[in-house]
């Protein structure tokens, strides 16, 4: 993986230009969130990307897929979204360079109750964000797989949603119901709100169901979808119980080889948005 080679002063202007916010959210389980959000963060940062991961699933997967261990996330999200914490302070690099992680912790599963009782409960993140969140190219959210108040605060805070979308039968009546609440978040709290795009994973290509589907997606979401599928792939499955993205455990594989071309096509849609060229 090869690395862009930037002038100094552009680097040091990433230390007080604003980070690009993307939440990778749907609110179905299984279908590739915590995979996408941390091979895609951690092919932005292979190209001198300065990534951040959020973990927001109380399951904590990303940080466990990212390396990082238990006694390492004392200070968490958790904390940063009660106030207790400023986000800095719960940052941890991981082994990757330019990639760290707010850990997730077994106290975010409290967090939807403990939320309600708090002032702008639903911006929370956006305003630990604002307050913290400089010297990033991107930061990266693995919401949970529900649509209650850690998902809100994702899309609050978030300039642009990925949506991981299984190739399976009922993955368009699944995907309505976040569409509806993503217009919901844009008419209440962030008008700004876009989807970024949407990734079909764990597509079968010897399956008829999984081409039927890709299909029916493509139809349905037009440009919206990327061309890049995600495969489903053994080494996939394999590499986060070993601490590692799918990019370190096996750089060769059919899995990693469709996340670098998904980071190149979200990284050119990016580029694209910010000179006003469209999609």
């Amino acid at each position: 993986m090869s690395h862009l080679n930037q002038p100094e002063t552009l680097e040091n202007q990433s230390l007080t230009r604003r980070p690009r916010v993307l939440a990778i959210s749907n609110q179905k389980g299984g279908v590739g969130k915590t995979t996408t959000a941390v091979n895609l963060a951690t092919a932005m940062a292979a190209v001198n990307k300065k990534v951040l991961v959020i973990d927001l699933d109380p399951q904590g997967n990303a940080s466990t897929s990212l390396g990082i261990d238990q006694k390492h996330r004392n200070t968490n999200i958790y904390h940063v979204l009660t106030g207790a914490a400023a986000l800095d302070t719960a940052i941890v690099p991981t082994a990757i360079p330019n990639l760290s992680v707010v850990p997730s912790g077994v106290d975010l599963a409290a967090a939807e109750i403990e939320l309600i009782d708090l002032e702008n409960r639903q911006a929370r993140l956006k305003e630990a964000l604002l307050n913290q969140g400089l010297g990033w190219d991107f930061i990266l959210i693995d919401c949970p797989p529900s649509l209650g108040l850690l998902t809100l605060n994702a899309l609050v805070a978030a300039d642009a949603v990925m949506v991981p979308l299984q190739a399976e039968f009922l993955a368009l009546e699944g995907i309505s119901q976040l569409v509806r609440t993503i217009e919901r978040v844009k008419k209440g709290f962030n008008p700004a709100l876009e989807i970024q795009g949407i990734v079909l994973t764990m597509v079968d290509k010897r399956n008829n169901l999984s081409e039927m589907v890709e299909s029916d997606v493509r139809e349905f979401f037009g440009a919206k979808v990327y061309s890049t599928t995600i495969p489903r792939n053994v080494r996939i499955s394999e590499a986060p119980s070993h601490g590692k993205p799918v990019l370190i455990y096996d750089l060769q594989s059919k899995g990693s080889r469709a996340y670098l071309d998904l980071a190149g096509e979200v990284l050119k849609r990016e580029s694209n948005r910010a000179q006003g060229v469209a999609a």
